[in-house]
C-alpha cells in the first residue's frame, strides 16, 4: 500500500526564505494582502509551502528585481510569469555580463569583488560611486537573479561587500555634517538595505548629518527618535518587494505622527510615481533627486537655520 504524505515537498516559512530571498514579513504581508501565497498549516499550525508555490515565489522574486510591482504580477500564472521573464532583452544580459564585479559575484569571489568595490570608491568618491558603480550594479544583480544566474548565497555576498565598503566610507563623514540632520531608516516591513546605504552615502558627500536607524524601525520608536533627536528629515527607503499601497499607508500614518516642521523623504521602486498620494511628503525619484531635494530643503526660508 502506497504510503500517503499529506505535504509533499512542502517547505517551511524559514526555508521558503532561504530558497526565495523573500523575507517571512514580505510572505506574511503578500497572504495578507494579495491571497497569496496560500500556505497549508502542519499539526502544530506552522505554514507549509507546497514546491509549486515556491516556484511561482522564486519567479516573481525575479520579475520584482526587475522592477515589476508585486500587486501587478502576484495574481498571474506560473506560465504568464514565466512568459515575462522570458521577455527580457538579450541586449541587458549582455550588459550585466560584462560587468566584472558581477563575474566576481559569481564565483563567489568575495575578497575579489571587496578590493574592486574600494579600488572604485577611491576612484569616484563616495558620491559618484553611489551612482555610477553601485545602483548600475545592482540593476545587473537583480536581471542576473531574474536570469536565474545566481541565487540566494550569491545575493547576500554580494551585499555584504557592498554594505561593508559603504558603511566604512560614511563612517569617514560622522561628525562632519551640518543641517539638515537626517534620520534615516525602513519600516517594519523593509529589510532591504542598500537603498538606505546608498541615500546616506549621497547626503553625506553633501554635507548633510546623517544618523541610521539600520532596517525595520517601529513607527512609535520612528517618532520618538525624529523628535527627541530634534531631526530635521526622516528619510525612509523602499525596495520593489514592499507593497506600494502598504508604503503610502504607512507613509501617511508617519506624516500625521511627526510635526510639520519634520519634513519626510521617501525613495526606492515601491514609492516611484506616487508623488500626487503622499501629501505632505516628498518622493525622491532616483540618488540625482535626493541631491536637488536637499538643495531644496537649504533653500527654503527658516528662521531657527543657525539654531
Amino acid at each position: 500500500m502506497e504510503t500517503h504524505h499529506t505535504f509533499p515537498a512542502a517547505l517551511n516559512i524559514a526555508a521558503v526564505e532561504r530558497d526565495t530571498g523573500l523575507s517571512k514579513d514580505t510572505l506574511r504581508v503578500w497572504e495578507r494582502r494579495y491571497g497569496f501565497p496560500v500556505p497549508e498549516r502542519d499539526a502544530n499550525g506552522d505554514r507549509l509551502y507546497p514546491a509549486s508555490q515556491v516556484e511561482k515565489l522564486r519567479l516573481i522574486r525575479r520579475l520584482i528585481d526587475q522592477g515589476k510591482r508585486p500587486a501587478k504580477i502576484i495574481g498571474a500564472s506560473t506560465e504568464e510569469l514565466l512568459a515575462l521573464i522570458g521577455d527580457t532583452p538579450d541586449s541587458r544580459a549582455a550588459a550585466a555580463t560584462d560587468i566584472p564585479m558581477l563575474q566576481y559575484v559569481r564565483l563567489h569571489r568575495g575578497a575579489e569583488l571587496a578590493a574592486a568595490l574600494r579600488q572604485a570608491l577611491l576612484r569616484q568618491g563616495l558620491q559618484r560611486f553611489a551612482a555610477e558603480t553601485v545602483a548600475p550594479l545592482n540593476e545587473a544583480i537583480g536581471e542576473a537573479w531574474m536570469r536565474g544566474e545566481i541565487d540566494v548565497p550569491e545575493e547576500h555576498l554580494y551585499t555584504e561587500q557592498v554594505q561593508n565598503v559603504l558603511r566604512g566610507a560614511i563612517g569617514t563623514h560622522v561628525g562632519s555634517g551640518t543641517r539638515p540632520r537626517v534620520l534615516l531608516t525602513t519600516f517594519p516591513d523593509e529589510e532591504h538595505v542598500l537603498g538606505l546605504l546608498m541615500a546616506e552615502a549621497t547626503l553625506v558627500a553633501e554635507g548633510a548629518c546623517c544618523l541610521s536607524l539600520g532596517t525595520r524601525t517601529p513607527l512609535p520608536d520612528l517618532r520618538t527618535a525624529a523628535v527627541d533627536g530634534n531631526f530635521d528629515v526622516v528619510g525612509l527607503s523602499f525596495s520593489a518587494a514592499y507593497p506600494a499601497r502598504q508604503a503610502i499607508d504607512d507613509l501617511l500614518q508617519l506624516r500625521a505622527m511627526l510635526p510639520a516642521s519634520i519634513a519626510i523623504w521617501a525613495g526606492g521602486s515601491a514609492v516611484q510615481g506616487k508623488q500626487k498620494r503622499l501629501p505632505g511628503i516628498r518622493v525622491i525619484e532616483g540618488l540625482e533627486d535626493t541631491i536637488a531635494v536637499l538643495g531644496e530643503w537649504r533653500a527654503a526660508p527658516r528662521h531657527d537655520l543657525n539654531a
